[in-house]
């Protein structure tokens, strides 16, 4: 299915007594750009989620937010410098004798808290592979949702592209159908002017003829009308695809531009050119639909 480059994707849920939250947006990107943002301790689920979602997604900028909050207790532990609390304490008592204060043991203890390097916070290793196993369950449910959003963007872009393929194509049976006219006009309007300079001359049929083919051969448009169609034969066969086509819609669109161009400089009626341009405008619209799609 056809998938838009832009889209958004959410999911919470609590697993292994970790409360996750994964948020996933993407943005239109030639290539696949990733971008993370996760709780301090735990730089390690960057490459692991760049990982996963490469393996589903690729194209477009995208950003992934994660947030993992332990909602177990005991998972750290405060160590005490118990050393250096001694020596605050006789600080404390020597301020105070020194100063006629009267020291209280709650009023030490209070004094002591306060000094944060006797104190140290020792949290216990992380299991990455616990970590990563739960925050991947909450993530498969944000890059499902996202990906759901960019197929329902990418059925849109499709329906569009099909649309004005179709337009495409009822300009180029006005073009194969006018071309031939083309020609007989130019015979007639050639035989005319032949007329009215050398009204006493005899036409030489043969050398009118060689003039005719010449023009006929120039104004030819036909090998262009028929690579048109097969370009886009080939465009909704991308759009039938379940693979990324992106790049090669991309490229497949220049070869239609290119050829609309082509007829166009060969282009010797007004009504031929007229459908040029209209088949020019909705390649452009086109090509701006197509950079949108994965």
């Amino acid at each position: 299915m056809i998938r838009s480059m832009t889209g958004y994707g959410r999911a919470q849920a609590t697993v292994d007594s970790m409360n996750i939250t994964v948020e996933l947006k993407s943005v239109n990107h030639r290539y696949f750009e990733f971008s993370s943002r996760v709780p301090r301790n735990y730089g390690f689920l960057d490459e692991k989620l760049k990982s996963y979602i490469n393996s589903l997604v690729s194209r477009g900028k995208t950003e992934c937010y994660v947030s993992v909050e332990n909602l177990e207790e005991g998972d750290a532990e405060i160590l005490v410098n118990q050393s250096l609390a001694d020596s605050y304490l006789k600080a404390f008592r020597e301020l105070a004798d020194k100063n006629n204060l009267l020291l209280r043991d709650d009023l030490a203890l209070s004094s002591l808290m306060r000094c944060s390097d006797v104190f140290t916070v020792h949290k216990s290793e992380a299991d990455e592979d616990k970590i990563w196993n739960a925050v991947k369950t909450v993530a498969e449910i944000a890059v499902n949702n996202f990906i759901a959003m960019r197929e329902v963007e990418g059925e849109k872009l499709k329906n569009d592209v099909l649309s004005r393929s179709e337009t495409i194509l009822e300009k180029v049976k006005v073009i194969e159908e006018r071309s031939p006219q083309t020609v007989k006009e130019y015979n007639d309007k050639l035989l005319a002017r032949i007329n009215e300079y050398l009204s006493n001359v005899q036409i030489d049929e043969q050398r009118l003829m060689a003039e005719c083919a010449i023009f006929a051969d120039k104004v030819a448009v036909a090998e262009e009308t028929v690579r048109l169609r097969s370009h886009i034969d080939q465009l909704r066969q991308f759009l039938s695809s379940d693979e990324a086509i992106g790049r090669k819609t991309d490229f497949l669109v220049q070869e239609m531009n290119r050829e609309a161009n082509t007829i166009g400089s060969k282009a010797q009626d007004v009504t031929i050119a007229r459908c040029v341009i209209d088949i020019k405008a909705e390649i452009e619209k086109i090509r701006e639909q197509i950079q949108n799609i994965e």
